[in-house]
């Protein structure tokens, strides 16, 4: 398989749904013209022209309100935001309408879209702009939410997210663009994942890490300096958030009979509560150590190199508390 770009990924996902379906636009901040923010449209203005790739005001809660709208007469768009953070701005068109006109319709309007971009901390961007935003969205019913972590999987995802009847935001790691891996040959067939089916990312019998997103690769590190060490650490990528693949999750403690969850997000209400909650429920029996979180401090993000730094998680952290849950600290 040819090794492409995170953002290469994402290009070919958006040109082959596109290409096979003529209701499929994109709409956002500099999509057009400028390729968009982090180059991922790059060529499809010139490929598809500037009705099916439009740019927009800087005003988030008016293009998302407009995707709405096209979504309910039977388009299917694709908004992009700059960074989820600016997503803020339109929550509202997010969640009460998007997410909640299908079932307060009685099902008269189904709102086919995706709201797409990078979430999460890059390098210095402070904190209104590197916060990791998916428990603003994941804790609405109506709306998806996935969060791949390999250029493999954002295609596959991004398509499936594209072709679902549902909104589905697809949040994207932002120092994720640049990263290169293996994705099938677009002449080998149509590639696509199907929205919450997790993947075991490394196999292991010792403890669980369960992570999604850019912190895949934290994990996928702190597995690699357990292992000199002698322990087999499983790292189960999630992809989706919501729908939540729950049997993958148990799968993997009924094996190893301990979890870490890893996150970017803050400790309080974050996805790790969630995950916790549902081992504890659904999996206590099994256990031979409480489950333990990895997260990002619980303090806006700072500016400076060093206090971001300790401000994200990190792959030392994570051995740490697998260590902890393996009583060998």
């Amino acid at each position: 398989m040819p090794q492409i770009t995170y953002r290469e990924a994402l290009n070919q996902a958006l040109a082959e749904e596109m290409e096979r379906d003529e209701s499929v636009f994109l709409m956002g901040e500099e999509v057009a013209e400028y390729d968009g923010a982090y180059k991922v449209s790059k060529g499809l203005l010139d490929r598809f022209g500037d009705r099916r790739v439009v740019d927009s005001p800087i005003s988030e809660l008016g293009f998302a309100g407009l995707g709405v709208g096209a979504a309910m007469t039977g388009l299917r768009p694709v908004i992009e935001f700059m960074t989820f953070n600016f997503s803020i701005l339109a929550l509202d068109q997010v969640i009460n309408s998007a997410a909640k006109l299908y079932y307060m319709s009685g099902g008269q309007f189904s709102i086919p879209m995706v709201f797409r971009g990078p979430t999460g901390a890059a390098l210095q961007l402070s904190a209104q702009h590197s916060q990791a935003c998916e428990t603003w969205y994941v804790h609405s019913p109506g709306i998806k939410l996935v969060t791949p972590g390999t250029p493999a999987d954002a295609k596959g995802l991004l398509k499936a997210a594209i072709r679902d009847d549902d909104p589905v935001a697809f949040m994207e790691g932002e120092l994720l663009y640049n990263l290169k891996g293996e994705v099938p040959d677009p002449d080998d067939g149509d590639f696509v994942i199907p929205l919450g089916v997790a993947d075991v990312k490394r196999e292991g019998s010792h403890v669980s890490i369960i992570t999604h997103g850019k912190m895949v690769h934290v994990a996928l590190q702190a597995a690699n300096q357990l292992a000199k060490d002698g322990v087999e650490a499983e790292v189960v990528d999630l992809r989706s958030l919501r729908p939540l693949d729950v049997e993958a999750i148990l799968r993997s403690v009924h094996k190893t009979n301990r979890a870490v969850y890893l996150e970017e997000g803050w400790p309080y209400a974050g996805i790790g509560a969630q995950i916790v909650a549902t081992i504890q429920e659904e999996a206590f029996d099994y256990l031979d150590a409480p489950v333990l979180r990895v997260t990002q401090a619980d303090v806006p993000m700072p500016y400076a190199k060093n206090l971001e730094k300790l401000a994200k998680p990190d792959a030392k952290r994570v051995v740490a508390a697998c260590n902890r849950v393996l009583y060998r600290d």
